[in-house]
This record gives C-alpha cells, structure tokens and sequence, in this order.
C-alpha cells in the first residue's frame, strides 16, 4: 500500500477537470445512486466565524463509485472586497478499506462546476428545452460557472446579467465572448428575471433572505436555479412556484428550520426522484419551475474521485509523505 498523500492545486484539479458536459453525467450517476438508497451522507454542518461567512465539513461515503471523503470548504462573501476568493477548501479523500487518507484536493474547481452541473442536470427536467434567454444574478464564480453550463446544455442567444460591481459583469462578458454569446448588462435585478426562460440567483447565501425578487417577476414557463440558499427570492415569489425541487430533502428542512430559505412547500422533491424517473419534473409549458440545490458532498467525493484517477494517470500532483 502507498504510504504517501496525493496532494492537487487548484492548477492541478483545472488541468486534469472533466469538462462541464462530462460533470453533468458524473452527477446523474451520483443522484442514480441517492434516489437508489445507495449514498451515505449526513447533513453538512457548519460554524461562522464572522456574521456573514461560514464553514462548513460535508462528508460522504458512494460504495458504487468506490468513493468515500469529506470535504471542508468556507463561504465569506466580504472576501470580494479583499481580493479574496470568496470559496476556499479542500477536499480529503479515504481509502475505502483502511480509511487511510490517499489525497488532498483544492476544492475551488470543483466546487464551481459541480454547483452549475447540478442546476443544468435539473433544468434538464425542470426547463422549456427552448429556453434561448438566461437571466444571471451574481456574475461571480458561479455566475460564469453557471453560463458555462447552460451555454452548452441549452441554445441560448442571450444573456442578461446584473451585479452590483461592474468588474463582475465584466468578466462574465468576456467569459461570454468565447461562448459567442452577446450579454447584456441590467441597471436592476428585475431586468436579468423579467422575459428570462432561465434564471440564475447566485448573491451571497443570507439569513434570513433578503427576498429581492418579488411576486410576479418570474413569469410563466420560466425556470430558476437558486445557489445561494434562496436568498434572493420572497417568499410570494417562490409560493408562486409550480414546483421546487432540492439536491437533498433533509439538508433543506434542516437550513429551513435555521432560518434559511423561509419557504418549505409541501410539494418539494428530491433531484434524485427527477434522475431516476420517479417523477416527472416539468409536466406543462407554463409551469414556474426552480432548483434550490443547496450543495451536497456525494458531488464532490464523485467528482474528485474522477479527477484524482486522470492526475494519477497523466503524474500531475505533489506526493506527501503520510
């Protein structure tokens, strides 16, 4: 047995990736797996050291992708103002048959893409396969992130994008440009939401929401992803909803019951019940539809499992001594 810990950068994670279609797919079998009972994987929990950021240790055991590890990853939305990135971690993965740890993995990229392949994975099921127009809210990491995927998954032609720092749009327009998509930078939220097919809220996770987007402002036949724990909607614009669906049941109700969210339907399904055929997603063309994934750790043990095995592969990475 190697007695040494595989240690990859953030450089080293990006060069070996998969890319966003082939994260899509790892998470299909990850959600498989979920809906099949064939996951272990408690409730992440978390500590904050300042009022607005948090820590949070997301641990997760998948037998059928032979994959087991945990991942500790911070969110501090001030970290913009220091030139910080906002989410830092890293991801420790396990042996399955001593425990021993067998590598450490920057988890910034993964992160960022498995969020986005989450949302495309479920606007598979819950959006107008013609949605050509994304609204984006928060053109950070997960906005361009979030571009990426949709720009691949759907036939988009525009995009319209707000952020109250105009580095943001920026750079998703210039993120933009390689996916030849013309974007259009909105003076308020409303803009990026209104006559939008998609919709992206990716603001800072906030306790309670601030519940920027009001009744009315997501229109019929309209999907949403929401990323950042549904901090930008009112609760009367996600009771307007059709159907809400969420990557896990139990980790919702115990953030809702935290004062999270603030909106817990009786209706809320599972992503898995989605994948896996037990349900049907969207059934009609005017349905309101939205994704409230809040993150789970099956996504990133998954993902880091195919990453570690093409690092290994192409001798990429930092051999530590145990």
């Amino acid at each position: 047995m190697d007695d040494r810990i595989l240690y990859l950068t953030r450089q080293d994670v990006a060069t070996v990736a998969p890319t966003m279609l082939e994260t899509i797919e790892i998470l299909r079998r990850v959600f498989r797996e979920k809906a099949a009972g064939r996951v272990e994987m408690p409730t992440k929990v978390g500590i904050h050291t300042t009022s607005d950021g948090l820590l949070h240790a997301m641990p997760a055991h998948l037998p059928g992708l032979r994959s087991a590890g945990v991942k500790w990853v911070g969110a501090y939305p001030a970290n913009a103002r220091r030139g910080v990135p906002q989410v830092t971690g890293l991801i420790v993965t396990n042996d399955l048959d001593t425990g021993l740890p067998c590598s450490i993995l920057d988890c910034t990229w993964i992160t960022a893409m498995r969020t986005a392949a989450a949302s495309a994975l479920a606007a598979e099921y819950l959006a107008r396969k013609e949605s050509r127009t994304l609204g984006i809210l928060g053109c950070g990491v997960q906005g361009r992130s979030h571009l990426e995927a949709f720009a691949r998954t759907f036939p988009l032609e525009k995009v319209v994008a707000y952020d109250p720092r105009p580095e943001a749009v920026a750079s998703l327009s210039d993120a933009a440009k390689e996916l030849d998509l013309p974007v259009t930078q909105a003076d308020a939220p409303r803009a990026a939401v209104v006559e939008c097919d998609l919709i992206v809220t990716a603001g800072p996770i906030a306790r309670p929401p601030r519940g920027t987007i009001p009744k009315g402002w997501l229109e019929k036949g309209a999907f949403a992803s929401s990323v950042d724990f549904a901090s930008s909607w009112s609760v009367d614009a996600l009771r307007q909803l059709d159907l809400l669906v969420t990557d896990d049941l139990e980790q919702y109700a115990y953030y809702n019951a935290r004062g999270y969210l603030g909106f817990h339907p009786e209706g809320l399904v599972d992503l898995g019940a989605l994948v896996s055929g037990e349900h049907p997603g969207r059934r009609t063309d005017a349905e309101r539809t939205m994704a409230c994934n809040l993150g789970i750790a099956a996504e990133d043990v998954a993902v880091a499992s195919v990453v570690l095995d093409r690092a290994k592969e192409a001798g990429i990475g930092t051999w530590l001594p145990r």
